[in-house]
């Protein structure tokens, strides 16, 4: 059983990957790197993360990262601001699901939880759960930040994830939480959304 862990730098990714590697399942670690829109800061976190999770497996993990700035900067100049960040979700859920076809994994595991930010309403999830064909797992979806905060003390990548770092500068100011999947259709037609997808998974790197 293996999945494909979207690894971003914060709290909840990590605690998502641990609680799936304690239930047995092998990962795969996808960052997607949103330079320029976030610094160099991310990727020193993403890897000090990455390595507790292997610590936690007994084993060195897959890390690949994807240049996902490249798909921001495009989403960004052709669509409405007000659902980049569903579109953007969309984007990271097919090169997950890509990667982790290519390594042998049969799901996608998130950190999200239900309503903690904009893209995680329960009419957007549905809408960016739709861009892929793969499984996905969610063991946060339930919890509370405090909860999620005392795992993550417990993996010991609190302080990692919390260190100082410059957040992805491209989220517009009102992002829709109730988007309709017919109206992400149509702001998807304003891309080369396979073409991205290919350019984003031959550009991923392993760490």
């Amino acid at each position: 059983m293996k999945g494909v862990l979207l690894l971003s730098g914060g709290i909840d990714s990590p605690v998502a990957g641990l609680m799936m590697l304690d239930r047995g399942m092998d990962l795969v670690l996808l960052h997607m790197d949103n330079r320029p829109f976030t610094d160099d800061r991310q990727m020193l976190k993403v890897r000090s993360l990455a390595d507790a999770l292997s610590k936690r497996a007994g084993k060195p993990l897959p890390t690949f990262v994807a240049p996902h700035g490249k798909a921001q900067a495009r989403i960004a100049k052709s669509c409405d601001r007000h659902v980049h960040c569903i579109l953007c979700r969309r984007m990271m859920l097919r090169v997950a699901q890509a990667i982790g076809e290519r390594e042998g994994a049969s799901c996608i595991v998130t950190g999200e939880s239900l309503g903690q930010v904009a893209s995680q309403t329960m009419a957007n999830i549905a809408v960016e759960e739709e861009a892929t064909t793969m499984p996905m797992l969610r063991p946060l979806i339930g919890l509370d930040k405090e909860e999620v905060v005392v795992r993550a003390r417990a993996l010991g990548t609190f302080q990692v994830s919390t260190a100082p770092g410059l957040c992805c500068t491209i989220v517009p100011e009102k992002p829709s939480t109730g988007a309709r999947l017919s109206r992400i259709l149509g702001e998807e037609a304003k891309l080369d959304v396979g073409g991205l997808v290919a350019e984003l998974v031959s550009g991923a790197v392993r760490l």
